[in-house]
């Protein structure tokens, strides 16, 4: 899969993960001590809807676009909106839809004093792009290398508390099983921590058989949530996106379950695709 992110930022696969993960954030907050943030496939962070390559696909317009000014969403849904108002806003525009805020962007939004986050980019184009969409300050490391040996050295940290994003392009014919190696050798040694690992759904089996092979890792408490805005018999092209939640906070499937139906709703072509929320090894 050839994923550059900038000719599908705010598409319905962005809409669903940066939802999530807003959630995700703000129940690791509820309690007082800090927590790290870890980001291993940063891309730019900041997208410029306007730019040629974004209008060019325009998937935006079939993602955030369809909730920009949707009435009656739910409160997850509201709130990740609100985040990226406020992006537009500190770049100028006041009410419209120009810029996308990556997960790096959404995250320094609402990182408090006790945070940190740390990211890693393997192209020196976005990385210096990367830079330059974020504050300078001690709470935020990027590093220019890849992205699984970052993982290796930055696990556990030192709050003891966090998240990591696995969220790679899948161009790799193997991506599947170095996300596999990674989880295996990170969850080894910070057993508590809190992963999400994002897949693309383009073959039913392939993500079947990847699914299959985290359960034999035997972590216990995983959440699969998927959200696909077309059929799954359609085998050439992008059907939809999952996503697997290592360690969710108390009553986070319920969280999901608020809002996911509502996403679908909004997102679905014709009302074609599915969508799901389960624990990935039943209680």
């Amino acid at each position: 899969m050839n994923y550059r992110h900038i000719y599908h930022a705010g598409n319905f696969a962005d809409v669903f993960k940066h939802t999530l993960l807003i959630q995700l954030i703000y129940a690791l907050q509820r309690k007082p001590k800090g927590c790290c943030y870890i980001d291993l496939h940063a891309g730019i962070g900041a997208y410029n809807l306007q730019t040629q390559e974004a209008q060019l696909t325009k998937e935006y317009q079939q993602g955030i676009a369809k909730l920009w000014n949707a009435p009656n969403l739910s409160e997850p849904l509201r709130e990740y909106v609100q985040q990226q108002l406020l992006f537009n806003q500190q770049r100028g525009n006041t009410n419209g839809l120009s810029w996308y805020a990556g997960s790096p962007c959404l995250m320094e939004q609402l990182l408090r004093p006790q945070d940190r986050m740390l990211l890693s980019e393997l192209h020196i184009e976005d990385v210096l792009s990367l830079h330059g969409a974020l504050s300078a300050h001690q709470q935020i490391q990027i590093y220019h290398e890849d992205a699984y040996k970052v993982l290796k050295s930055a696990v556990p940290p030192v709050e003891k508390r966090g998240l990591v994003l696995i969220d790679p392009a899948f161009e790799a014919r193997d991506e599947f099983q170095q996300v596999l190696t990674a989880l295996q050798d990170a969850y080894s040694r910070w057993q508590t921590g809190t992963y999400v690992i994002w897949y693309p759904i383009k073959s039913t089996s392939l993500v079947k058989s990847f699914h299959q092979k985290v359960e034999r890792l035997g972590i216990r408490k995983i959440i699969c949530a998927e959200l696909c805005v077309y059929p799954d018999d359609v085998q050439t092209r992008f059907n939809g996106s999952g996503l697997l939640i290592v360690n969710p906070p108390f009553q986070f499937l319920d969280n999901i379950r608020t809002w996911l139906p509502q996403l679908w709703e909004l997102l679905s072509v014709e009302g074609t695709g599915r969508y799901n929320a389960k624990w990935l090894v039943p209680e």
